[in-house]
């Protein structure tokens, strides 16, 4: 009868351990006594950037990405995105399930009464140079936060915890309209809570004072299921971060800070920006089968396309692909979509691409639909700060409360100097 362990041999010494095995994982603490030398610190797990290494049990999103499928709490992200919208999948991620009419009611009148900033705030974001870049501020903010709630620091009380989550869901839109009124050298929008969640921030974001605004309904929803597709996305580079932080008891402003910096990065929610540089980059559809052979001779890089994580189409560009089409209808197509489509057509067609599951991420489309919309690039990793706030908040609840869970503290193989004495100066 088969028995959930691992039967390892430990050539050096000839012994023999078994290792219970759960979830096709084994703890790497199991691993600790297999020793050559009774007084040795014992074996330990090697691996770079976590890539095989499993640091929580979690029950919020589940990706296979060798199948494409994204879910947030069991539902397909294909059908939270055509028939949700952002508030009621944020509620989703934070609380399990999804709300009554009820609940949601309660859940969006306490987000969209919760989006004034202290005036201080704004007073602190006019202090940045004009030409600071957004996310920097939208980062520096969103820290300094911690600073007007000094309650949030009891971080295991659950009610404490659920206000600053509202706060921070609703207040980042204002935060990070107010970086880019900024940035355009505008004065600061007030928000507007008659409107949705993503027709308040476009409110703040374009409102020239004409009077009453009102979003255009194809932008808003468009701008709602890219929050929705961006939500969480499991153990990435910010969730991450966002977890070891908290696993300190910091505040959850502060901690989100180290997350949101995490998403700074080109490698994380610059990506976009990357993708869109290169479009601008190759110039005219004629141009693209002299830069895909650049990308095969490694002379290129092809941003947008392949995955740490997925294997397989990225679920979430096949649904901004379909909502680019609606947004260009009001905006008008984008050149650079047609750069777009050919570079896709020949990555899925061409084996080098194929065989190396190099196929488009949610990257691809969603900055030539930013660029539409008529964000300048340096806001695009603010608009994926802004959702990614509810899943950044969802797994640092998860991480409080789950019992295994302590100070993060990875180890290190030291290749350093053996001991060695001091030499005073004047002999060396």
């Amino acid at each position: 009868m088969a028995q959930n362990t691992l039967t390892i041999t430990d050539n050096r010494t000839g012994e023999t351990y078994e290792v219970p095995v759960e979830y096709d994982t084994i703890r790497a603490m199991d691993l600790r006594q297999i020793k050559v030398q009774q007084d040795d610190f014992g074996m330990m797990s090697y691996d770079p950037a976590f890539k095989n290494t499993v640091s929580t049990k979690s029950t919020i999103t589940y990706i296979d990405g060798a199948k494409g499928i994204l879910r947030y709490r069991g539902y397909p992200i294909e059908q939270l995105a055509e028939q949700s919208n952002y508030l009621e999948v944020a509620y989703l991620i934070l609380n399990g399930e999804l709300p009554t009419q009820e609940q949601y009611d309660e859940w969006e009148y306490v987000i969209l009464h919760h989006t004034f900033v202290h005036e201080s705030t704004k007073q602190l974001m006019q202090a940045f140079r004009h030409d600071a870049h957004p996310m920097g501020m939208f980062i520096s903010t969103i820290a300094a936060m911690s600073t007007f709630y000094p309650e949030s620091r009891d971080v295991l009380d659950p009610d404490t915890r659920l206000k600053q989550i509202i706060r921070l869901v609703a207040k980042v839109p204002t935060v990070a309209a107010f970086s880019y009124r900024h940035s355009r050298g505008l004065p600061y929008v007030y928000p507007d809570n008659d409107l949705s969640y993503t027709g308040n921030f476009l409110n703040m974001l374009d409102n020239m004072r004409q009077g009453k605004y009102e979003p255009d309904p194809v932008l808003e929803r468009a701008l709602d299921v890219l929050f929705i597709l961006h939500a969480d996305h499991e153990q990435n580079c910010g969730t991450a971060t966002m977890r070891v932080i908290g696993s300190s008891h910091s505040d959850p402003y502060s901690a989100m800070a180290g997350a949101a910096a995490a998403l700074y990065g080109p490698l994380h929610g610059g990506a976009n920006e990357a993708v869109l540089r290169m479009l601008l980059e190759i110039g005219d559809v004629k141009n693209v089968p002299e830069f895909m052979k650049g990308v095969k001779n490694r002379e290129r890089l092809l941003m947008g396309f392949g995955h740490r994580v997925y294997k397989n189409y990225d679920p979430r560009a096949k649904i901004i692909k379909k909502i680019a089409d609606e947004v260009f209808e009001v905006t008008g197509r984008s050149p650079l979509l047609d750069i777009a489509l050919e570079l896709e057509r020949i990555a899925l067609e061409d084996d080098f691409f194929v065989s190396r599951n190099l196929y488009p991420n949610v990257d691809f489309y969603s900055g030539i639909i930013y660029q539409a919309m008529r964000f300048p690039i340096a806001m695009f990793p603010v608009l994926f700060a802004i959702p990614r706030t509810i899943g950044w908040l969802s797994q640092w609840v998860e991480m409080l409360n789950d019992p295994e869970q302590k100070i993060a503290r990875p180890r290190q193989i030291y290749l350093g100097y053996d001991e060695r004495d001091y030499v005073p100066m004047s002999e060396r």
